[in-house]
């Protein structure tokens, strides 16, 4: 198991890391968007890919809105608790509160996987704990990051979806209409 809380260095080799987005109040795409904008402006940060957006239902928590989500793939040299701290700062911008666990929110950024790091770090638990059981998660992986698994677990992507009860998958539902971008350049 490696430290997420490890300290950074500037010789260290970059780490593919996926983030996933969500936002179900206000101009939820626009929350991605700018979600987006500020981790990619990091200079230690290169966005690799971004999934199509997806509308969700809600998962767990009070009744609230619909989100959109979607799972922007980035490469970086910045170490898992400050790829965490850039989350915190995007959710920050867009004036997210933690008042009610699963509960509505202007955005939520996690991070989903880190590069091969498994670690039960109470401050930041990776892969993510609930990453493998949420389509919302995985669809949106799939589509950024090909059948790419998760640290720690053999099972790829594609067979975790699968193994997802039907009312799950069906409550993500892709659209069309809607895109983020990325600046793919080094």
């Amino acid at each position: 198991m490696t430290d997420p809380q490890a300290s950074s260095s500037a010789a260290r080799a970059p780490v593919e890391v996926a983030l996933s987005l969500g936002a179900n109040l206000g101009e939820r795409l626009a929350a991605l968007q700018r979600a987006i904008d500020v981790i990619t402006a990091d200079p230690a940060v290169q966005a690799v890919s971004v999934s199509a957006v997806y509308e969700t239902d809600p998962v767990g928590g009070p009744e609230q809105p619909d989100y959109l989500n979607a799972v922007l793939l980035i490469r970086t040299t910045l170490v898992p608790v400050e790829v965490l701290a850039l989350a915190h700062l995007a959710e920050q911008d867009l004036h997210r509160t933690r008042e009610v666990r699963w509960g509505a929110r202007t955005l939520d950024v996690d991070v989903i996987n880190y590069g091969d790091i498994v670690s039960d770090d109470p401050a930041l638990t990776l892969p993510h704990p609930r990453a493998a059981e949420r389509a919302f998660v995985l669809i949106p992986l799939l589509d950024a990051a090909g059948d790419a698994g998760l640290a720690g677990i053999p099972t790829p992507a594609s067979k975790l979806l699968a193994a997802l009860p039907t009312a799950d998958v069906a409550g993500v539902r892709r659209r069309e209409d809607l895109a983020l971008t990325i600046d793919t350049r080094a």
